[in-house]
């Protein structure tokens, strides 16, 4: 995939995950620097566990600060408009977050096949983008972590992956394979908000 377009739909992705961050920064009632720190990790936390992982040094919103930028503009404005909401869909949360995730899973999968070629590893880098950004957000929260509840949720990622890289065996574009994991990913995500499709649970019974 072009590195410009690449770039473009990274930048759109932290937007989003931004967003996520404010929205539920909102709900806790914190105060604006809790809002930006909420924003902050959510939209870049699971891209900083990616490239430490990955050797790629520096760490991507380090080399290119504007991330930071995105995500401090992001923040003004979403707390400008949202400031007195009338009261706010319970969908509008998790569908930002399908979103963010989505696009970050696909971002994560061609960054990890540009230091190396495994297929495997690069789902896995693809699930930790997407999922990273949003357990420390949750864990900042005092929030049960959504990839650890019974929500489909990094289920959607892996078949994301798994789409994405089987696309590129296949002999497609990286564009194409791009696209093909992303929508199956949002997919699958909204799919499982709309009709609240969860896996079985594991429980212990005495």
């Amino acid at each position: 995939m072009d590195t410009s377009l690449l770039f473009l739909i990274d930048m759109f992705g932290t937007a989003v995950f931004a967003i996520s961050g404010v929205l539920l920064a909102g709900r806790l009632k914190m105060d604006p620097f809790g809002v930006i720190v909420l924003a902050s990790v959510t939209a870049i936390g699971g891209g900083t566990i990616r490239d430490m992982a990955l050797g790629a040094t520096p760490v991507f919103w380090v080399r290119d600060t504007t991330y930071l930028w995105v995500i401090l503009i992001t923040c003004i404005v979403m707390m400008i408009v949202v400031r007195r909401p009338k009261r706010l869909p319970w969908w509008i949360l998790p569908v930002c977050d399908a979103i963010g995730l989505s696009v970050f899973v696909g971002t994560g999968v061609e960054k990890a096949l540009m230091y190396q070629e495994s297929a495997m590893i690069a789902i896995i880098m693809g699930v930790i983008t997407g999922c990273g950004g949003g357990i420390i957000r949750d864990v900042l929260a005092r929030e049960i972590p959504m990839i650890l509840r019974s929500e489909v949720y990094a289920t959607a990622c892996i078949i994301g992956g798994v789409f994405h890289t089987t696309a590129l065996a296949m002999g497609y574009d990286s564009s194409t394979a791009f696209i093909s994991g992303t929508l199956s990913t949002l997919i699958i995500r909204l799919g499982a908000i709309r009709w609240h499709l969860s896996l079985p649970t594991f429980a212990l019974t005495r």
